[in-house]
């Protein structure tokens, strides 16, 4: 076996360089130098790292101190799904807005906007677009993460997405292959299971794919989903038929394949991460994507060890793993010297401008129209109907009006309201959750603002229960808007985003 300098042997070297390991900390620690120097060419940047644009530069410097090709990914979809304003909310609407808008131009030019902002950070890899076509409406982990339900919408905006980011020197990863939408099961929870012919998954879940190839993205994210059509053994991120045959043959790409988050249940319930991470490696997969939950140094050696071992032991070949450190190394080098598009911003309010235009305002029959209805005047109570959180989303990422609405009608009081006892389906609850909302409010305006009310029915009792009560409350939906628009106005943003929430707060307060 060869010995390179520092002491590390080749297999070692590549077992090291297939791994995206998180980290805790707003600086790196010394573990996480110690293993760039042995080989390690990934990191992976969650919102627990980073507290403001200076310090992440300041991060992202470390790390090339020590490696100064390495890839610095996040997970930055804008939108919902936001790590560097997880605790502000975002400046971009995030996919389904930008569907919602259906403007191809638009979608590039936040992505570019977007990604220069990675870059200017030092991040050069993003874990985006979402390419899923989101054709199950129960979804709960795509949604509004999708460009929507429409298969040549989704594709023609993730081509535009790709070319916008990567424009910006930041390298996409086009995920969830081979296709994430038709599923009403997390697979961050279980392993979600999609049961639809092989003709249907072409025409449907692989366009946006196929859109992205020929776009030239130069990451795809694999799936933890089981798609039997396809493979009816193993889900999609262990599968060789579906990486290997059906991504790398029928499809003809030949970038980087990463896995979504090795410690997800669907893959580390069944299988542990170290098995699954030589299972995803032998099926195909050239990066191992780990450290949302897990995040140090332990982790790193145990997949390590695993894959060396896999190696010795003859399960895993190791011109396959070399394979795949080959290919994390092409795009580190692609990365480290990609240019930008010279001359190109689209400036801070690029993220608003999107999300005003993604809005759609809907006025109850009788009291006008969009252009005539009459603005809010008096603060009013913003009562936020409040389902659990995603756990791609996160919880600490804020949500909603409120706060915009501070700022433009001072004196706005909020406050929110969920299913009692946590029972989502239970229209009971929403109920109760809707007459404390009416007796909190008192003889205020009421603002009731939802997320994806079609799939809570706690939620469209707690609204039924306010509009029996309170005709002329304004209802803001800031999920999928898969539900008939009700309320004296109602106001769809496509989108939970910050700039979704300043959107609607313009609208609601005349501005």
């Amino acid at each position: 076996m060869t010995t390179l300098a520092g002491g590390t042997d080749t297999l070692t070297r590549d077992a090291l360089t297939v791994l995206q390991p998180g980290f805790t900390g707003t600086t790196a620690p010394d573990w996480l130098l110690r293993r760039l120097g042995e080989g390690l060419a990934s990191v992976g940047l969650f919102g627990r790292n980073i507290a403001s644009p200076g310090q992440l530069a300041a991060l992202t410097a470390q790390l090339r101190a020590e490696r100064d090709d390495v890839l610095v990914a996040i997970d930055e979809e804008g939108g919902d799904v936001t790590r560097l304003e997880v605790r502000t909310g975002s400046s971009f609407p995030g996919n389904h807005a930008l569907g919602a808008v259906d403007d191809v131009e638009l979608t590039r030019q936040v992505a570019h906007e977007l990604g220069r902002r990675l870059a200017a950070s030092g991040v050069n890899l993003n874990w985006a677009p979402s390419a899923d076509v989101n054709s199950d409406p129960r979804n709960p982990v795509i949604g509004v993460r999708s460009f929507g339900a429409d298969t040549d919408l989704a594709a023609r905006h993730t081509a535009a997405y790709v070319t916008g980011l990567q424009s910006a020197g930041v390298a996409a990863c086009t995920k969830h292959f081979p296709g994430h939408g038709d599923t009403a099961v997390d697979s961050h929870h279980a392993l979600p299971r999609i049961d639809v012919p092989a003709d249907v998954l072409t025409d449907r879940e692989l366009t946006p794919f196929r859109a992205a190839i020929a776009a030239g993205s130069r990451a795809v994210m694999s799936a933890h989903i089981l798609v039997p059509a396809l493979d009816p053994d193993r889900p999609a991120t262990l599968s060789r038929r579906i990486l290997t045959g059906l991504l790398r043959g029928e499809l003809g790409y030949d970038g980087l394949i990463v896995t979504d988050g090795m410690e997800m249940r669907a893959i580390a319930g069944t299988y542990g991460i170290e098995r699954g991470s030589v299972l995803a490696v032998a099926a195909g997969a050239d990066a191992i994507c780990v450290g949302g939950g897990l995040a140090d140094d332990a982790t790193v050696r145990r997949l390590r060890d695993a894959l060396v071992a896999a190696v010795r032991t003859g399960e895993l070949p190791e011109a396959r793993l070399a394979e795949a450190a080959d290919r994390v190394r092409a795009l580190a080098r692609w990365a480290s010297t990609a240019g930008r598009a010279p001359g190109e911003t689209h400036g801070s309010e690029i993220g608003l401008h999107a999300a005003r235009r993604a809005l759609t305002v809907t006025v109850a029959p009788g009291l006008g129209t969009p252009e005539t209805f009459k603005p809010l005047t008096e603060p009013p109570y913003v009562a936020a109907l409040t389902p659990v959180a995603n756990i791609a989303v996160g919880d600490e990422t804020p949500w909603g009006i409120a706060a915009e609405l501070v700022h433009l009608l001072p004196g706005t009081v909020t406050g929110s309201f969920s299913a009692e006892g946590g029972n989502e389906s239970d229209a009971g609850a929403g109920e109760s959750a809707g007459r404390a909302a009416l007796e909190a409010a008192g003889p205020r305006r009421i603002v009731a603002v939802v997320r994806d009310e079609h799939r809570h029915p706690w939620m469209a009792a707690a609204l039924d229960t306010l509009l029996a009560a309170r005709p002329d409350t304004i209802v803001v939906e800031m999920g999928v808007p898969q539900a008939a628009p009700r309320g004296a106005l109602h106001i769809a943003t496509h989108g939970a985003a910050r700039v979704c929430g300043r959107a609607a707060a313009e609208v609601i307060a005349g501005v």
